[in-house]
């Protein structure tokens, strides 16, 4: 372990050969066995936005002034966007590191655009479908805001009915998903849109996740209604680009209908002995590589190209799907609306994440899920040459957990990119902080997941119910929260 910096200089090919040993236990995501976390459009588009990224290497968009070539392909990417989206002349935006910048930056747009047109407010509030990214739930988190969810229907959709008894006088904004991230559904952006409108509420779309996949799909043939600036309910919406615009990380966008709404977004200094200084986005230093690279994604795949991608990777998820459903014991979670499969036991199936454990043990990266118990599948290009295998070993390893129902049962406790493994999943909270404690701490564990502290009672009990008492407790968590909801 490298813990200071070394009085000299290493050689520089033994610094790379170290680094590329570090990464041997690393998610596969070259061979497509990484569901998530990587979008792959191909071995020569990787190589060309390297080299795209690194002509703007050392460029900082902090000050575009100084970068107009970064101010050019940054406002070229907007204006790309905006008419991807469905957006006109008026529509505004910015890039930014990620879809949680994007949407921490809306949420501060809106919370200081009602602080001016409604000062009486004193507890702000955002109202959502449950399924909403945890983003704005860290956003409302950092910014002082309440979070009304609103419940969601069979397949995943949100409620609507519910939605609008929710909006209130302390409501500043109403958000909503194309596609939520965990089953691949849309919500009624229309309907929510209508809503927003009459009750005169901004409305934010989420379309981090799927905002370069659904237009594409919506011309294959998709019919899950229009979910951008064609609904006059919508008052912005976000979109990565390196997700399924397959950019370089860490770029996406956040889009206004106008500059109404987004001059909130802005923070200035007019008094600092430094100088004036003027931010647009949360981030000070802006890293010109992502700003070039995604710039150089768009125009160099065009319109064909994320199409003919697209058409690949729906195909692949109704392929997915299809076998998944014709495994005795499985079920999906929902009919995407896109290239994700979310796939659960069935009714009298095998322990679902015993069969994920059985599954990562086989080399692929599982992302597994909650509410209900399931495992996530984000289709993307790559995949499409994995599908086969997928499903051949997830038949192997529904029959192995049949054949062993003792199988290991351990409760997982899901977070954006990793997995903890314990006890109890409604009880993960003090656990989950310990294991973010492990990873970051002055000496880091290798596996902070391996060993989590125990939790007295609860391991006593699962130790001597099992399952029983896991499906105990997830139960009284769920009428807790069901009390919560009446009171609030």
């Amino acid at each position: 372990m490298v813990d200071r910096i070394p009085r000299q200089g290493l050689e520089k090919k033994a610094i790379l050969e170290q680094m590329k040993a570090y990464g041997v236990n690393d998610a596969d995501w070259r061979s497509g066995k990484t569901w998530s976390l990587v979008y792959d459009a191909g071995d020569d588009h990787i190589a060309f936005l390297k080299e795209a990224h690194n002509l703007y290497f050392s460029e900082n968009a902090l000050n575009p002034m100084a970068f107009k070539s970064l101010r050019t392909m940054e406002h070229e990417v907007v204006r790309m966007c905006a008419a991807l989206f469905n957006g006109d002349g008026d529509t505004v935006g910015m890039m930014t590191s990620g879809g949680t910048e994007s949407i921490l930056c809306a949420v501060h747009a809106y919370r200081e655009r009602a602080r001016k047109s409604k000062p009486w407010i004193r507890r702000p509030e955002i109202v959502a479908p449950k399924t909403l990214h945890v983003a704005c739930d860290k956003a409302a988190h950092y910014f002082g805001i309440r979070m009304r969810y609103a419940g969601v229907d069979e397949n995943g959709r949100a409620d609507v009915k519910e939605l609008e008894r929710l909006i209130g006088r302390n409501t500043i904004l109403v958000a909503a998903s194309a596609p939520q991230y965990p089953h691949g559904v849309v919500d009624p952006i229309a309907a929510i849109g209508a809503i927003c409108k009459r009750k005169k509420v901004p409305f934010h779309v989420d379309a981090c996740f799927g905002g370069f996949i659904l237009p594409w799909i919506e011309r294959l043939g998709g019919t899950f209604g229009p979910f951008d600036f064609r609904v006059p309910g919508v008052t912005s919406l976000s979109a990565d680009l390196h997700k399924y615009g397959y950019a370089a990380k860490g770029a996406s966008v956040v889009l206004y209908r106008s500059m109404d709404v987004m001059k909130h977004q802005f923070f200035i200094a007019t008094d600092w002995p430094g100088g004036i200084y003027a931010s647009p986005t949360l981030a000070g230093t802006r890293p010109g590589g992502p700003i070039a690279a995604a710039w150089a994604a768009l125009v160099s795949l065009g319109e064909e190209g994320y199409l003919q991608r697209a058409r690949d990777a729906w195909e692949a998820a109704k392929r997915l799907a299809v076998g998944i459903k014709a495994i005795d014991g499985l079920a999906i979670v929902a009919e995407p609306d896109c290239t994700v499969v979310a796939w659960m036991a069935a009714p009298g199936g095998p322990d679902l994440y015993a069969v994920a454990d059985a599954m990562q043990a086989r080399g692929w990266n599982i992302d597994r899920q909650q509410d209900p118990p399931s495992v996530h599948c984000t289709v993307n290009w790559k995949q499409t040459q994995v599908v086969d295998a997928y499903l051949a070993d997830l038949r192997a390893c529904v029959a192995e957990v049949r054949a062993n129902p003792n199988a290991s049962t351990e409760g997982q406790a899901p977070m954006y990119g990793m997995m903890a493994k314990l006890p109890v999943r409604g009880l993960v909270k003090n656990g989950v902080l310990k294991v973010l404690e492990g990873l970051y701490g002055a000496s880091p564990v290798a596996d902070p997941t391996a060993a989590p502290p125990g939790d007295g009672l609860v391991d006593k009990l699962v130790a001597k119910y099992g399952d029983q008492a896991m499906q105990l407790l997830d139960r009284a968590e769920s009428v807790t929260k069901r009390l919560r909801r009446k009171k609030s």
